[in-house]
């Protein structure tokens, strides 16, 4: 398989975020959460090469640390959701049937609605912090995976090898994990980089509307609130972190158009 420049850019970004996360403690030059009031505001120069925010807090220093929540969001916020969408969408698409009315009903009652809508409705209900950001997540965000899920399973149900499998006896929960399965797990991979770029994005938003993760907490999202109301002044509070959300959105984007790409020449 040959490597897409886009998935070798966009896996080169996110490992250096990674590797940001990591060293976090070496690669900070401050204590991101220590104030200094003789320090408030200052722009960006050689003390503080990110600036500083309303009270005194190093700027880098909360980017660095924040990559750690981003990609802890991303990453850790995907799963419940895929896990319970392929598993709704490899039945429906493999069994048919009431199985496959009684899941596509779900979904028709979920798909109309703005997926965000959904998501901040349920952690006002809930309440604010990343826990109920999870729970929301796994209860609205397993439809895209269902649908792709299903579509793989309603063609890989009629391919000869499943049908080669049946007339040898084999179970179905055999079939489904033996076949199925990792014959299906292409799209679904893709579409997880995409998903990690907007469940960061999305944990981001909660936390500038106050419902995500709390202050004084070094996450972007928190930070780029913080600083709104000093963007004519300060505008480094909001722009750093900002900027560090794109590229690690940007990296993961690549990695799945990236592989889309490579999964399509391979086929």
């Amino acid at each position: 398989m040959k490597l897409s420049p886009m998935f070798v850019i966009g896996a080169a970004l996110v490992a250096v975020w990674g590797l940001v996360a990591v060293c976090a403690p070496l690669l900070a030059t401050h204590d991101p959460y220590t104030i200094d009031f003789q320090a408030i505001l200052l722009p960006p120069g050689a003390g503080h090469w990110f600036g500083t925010d309303n009270v005194g807090r190093d700027i880098y220093s909360r980017v660095i640390y924040g990559s750690r929540l981003a990609l802890y969001i991303g990453l850790l916020g995907v799963i419940a959701p895929m896990i319970i969408g392929m598993v709704i969408g490899l039945l429906a698409g493999y069994f048919g049937g009431w199985v496959e009315t009684i899941a596509m009903r779900i979904l028709d009652i979920t798909v109309p609605f703005p997926f965000f809508v959904l998501v901040l409705s349920i952690v006002a209900v809930l309440g604010p912090g990343i826990e109920n950001y999870f729970i929301a997540l796994a209860l609205v965000g397993w439809v895209g995976y269902a649908r792709l899920a299903r579509a793989e399973a309603i063609v890989l149900r009629q391919s000869e090898f499943v049908l080669a499998a049946r007339t040898m006896g084999f179970s179905h929960g055999y079939i489904l994990l033996r076949h199925v399965l990792p014959n299906a797990l292409s799209p679904i991979v893709v579409y997880v980089m995409t998903d990690v770029t907007l469940v960061i994005l999305f944990g981001a938003a909660l936390g500038f509307l106050g419902m995500g993760v709390s202050p004084p907490a070094a996450e972007w999202g928190v930070m780029i609130a913080v600083g709104q109301t000093y963007i004519s002044t300060a505008w480094w509070i909001s722009f750093f972190p900002g900027l560090a959300m794109v590229l690690i959105g940007i990296g993961f984007a690549l990695i799945g158009d990236g592989l889309a790409r490579m999964l399509r020449i391979e086929r």
